[in-house]
């Protein structure tokens, strides 16, 4: 296991770059989706919500990948595979903060009733390249 350089985290972290999780289905088959991410303690953060095929796979099946690329440089890149945890606590505050970071504002998408997911993948494996 290897823990993420401070260049690798600086590269989620600081940068609102699109990134692609996979999560493993029922099936075994690998379900892929489009997130926003950032980093925390070395560990990638994202957000879904109660009921989203993301948070129903990874209840199943936590182990996922994370891919990051540079949309300017896409050679520059980094993905990211290990466990995710998934808690409601301080959801609304996690999807907030990732959407201020890609957007500037608040998240605006909220549905009501909706319960938002924080989730952290903790890094089993990284690959990185020009980073």
């Amino acid at each position: 296991m290897r823990k993420l350089s401070d260049a690798e985290r600086a590269f989620i972290r600081d940068n609102p770059f699109y990134a692609v999780l996979t999560t493993v289905r029922p099936d075994g088959s690998p379900h892929s989706t489009i997130v926003w991410v950032d980093e925390a303690d070395g560990d990638v953060l994202f957000n879904t919500a109660l009921g989203r095929a993301k948070e129903r796979y990874l209840g199943s099946d936590p182990r996922a990948s994370i891919t990051v690329l540079d949309p300017a440089d896409p050679y520059r890149w980094i993905a990211v595979s290990g466990p995710v945890r998934v808690t409601g606590e301080g959801g609304d505050a996690g999807i907030d903060a990732l959407a201020r970071k890609y957007t500037g504002a608040d998240y605006a998408w909220r549905r009501e009733g909706e319960t938002r997911l924080n989730a952290r993948l903790t890094p089993d494996r990284i690959d990185a390249h020009k980073l």
